[in-house]
């Protein structure tokens, strides 16, 4: 009998054109083992948080969508930029997002995995830490190893904006079946 598969979601913290997360969100799902299927979290459109709207009953439509939509996946995938030593906006108003109402916390329990990437030597080592922070009090078990800072990352890809650095390829590969095995042990199946 096959087992189904997990759904996992991919939120990416960078809405730029040419972005190094999302080239790396590409080839993360790429390499994903059979068993996982990972899908791209847009957070375009995502409003900005404002307890008031929750606290009156009148969520914001876009809100009450994401939250729905985090509740059906079964894991989580961040891949995210560093901006002044941390993530950004558009990522840390996703996790507020989806922790409110009090009580009703869309993230909690669900094995996530950690990507940082940065043009620079350090590979968004501050925001892969902060981003960590926030996941350990909104209860998302977070994989510890193998950490994934991906430096360098205006050098890793081709003109098509595809993947083609080997050493990266094949350490994200491993990342994934590493991610897949603790996705199997946090939910037990």
């Amino acid at each position: 009998m096959k087992m189904e598969n997990k759904k996992i979601g991919v939120f990416i913290g960078s809405l730029r054109k040419e972005s190094f997360s999302k080239k790396i969100a590409t080839a993360l799902i790429e390499l994903a083992p059979e068993e996982l299927e990972l899908e791209e979290v847009d957070l375009y459109d995502l409003e900005m948080f404002n307890q008031d709207f929750d606290d009156e009953g009148n969520p914001a439509a876009s809100w009450t969508r994401f939250r729905k939509q985090v509740a059906k996946y079964d894991g989580v995938l961040f891949i995210t930029p560093e901006y002044n030593r941390s993530i950004p906006a558009l990522l840390k108003n996703a996790l507020d997002v989806g922790s409110r109402p009090y009580g009703k916390n869309v993230w909690s329990g669900k094995p996530g995995a950690v990507v940082s990437v940065s043009p620079g030597a350090m590979g968004a080592f501050g925001a892969n830490h902060h981003l960590r922070q926030v996941l350990a009090f909104l209860n998302v078990p977070t994989m510890a190893q193998p950490e994934a800072y991906v430096g360098f990352a205006s050098s890793l890809f081709d003109e098509n904006g595809i993947l083609e650095n080997q050493k990266t390829r094949e350490f994200l590969e491993s990342f994934m079946a590493e991610y897949t095995a603790w996705v199997n042990q946090i939910l037990k199946k």
